[in-house]
């Protein structure tokens, strides 16, 4: 009887250990597009909340910490810069001559052509 006693208190007495043992880390953020992402690993920058789940599902208070800046890809950087002046309304001049300034206006299909070079050049270059 004893032993079953023993036995019980030291389960009871393990139990927070093991719920320590199985909580997990979830981080939870929202990407330029305004999708809400929640993954186990943090993103590459930007902010995001760190909560710690126990195994009975409780949730620390939500911290809000900032990623650490990611480098700046000067590729991906003119992409974007591409991409905003392909979409907004208005002319989109460009350099024909290469001499540096902008001298002739693209017509309907160069800009659709530019457009799509501009979104794989952003596909390729700029991290998620």
């Amino acid at each position: 009887m004893y032993r079953f006693v023993l036995g019980a208190v030291l389960a009871f007495a393990a139990a927070p250990a093991i719920a320590q043992q199985t909580a997990g880390e979830v981080y939870k953020w929202t990407d330029a597009n305004g999708v809400t992402h929640y993954s186990q690993t943090p993103p590459a920058s930007g902010k995001y909340e760190h909560r710690l789940i126990t195994s009975s599902g409780a949730t620390s208070p939500a911290v809000a910490e900032a990623a650490a800046a990611a480098p700046v890809n000067p590729q991906c950087t003119a992409a974007r810069a591409n991409l905003t002046a392909l979409q907004a309304e208005g002319d989109v001049m460009h350099d024909t001559d290469g001499d540096g300034k902008p001298d002739k206006v693209l017509d309907a299909a160069q800009r659709t052509s530019q457009l799509e070079l501009a979104q794989a050049a952003a596909k390729a270059y700029c991290t998620p």
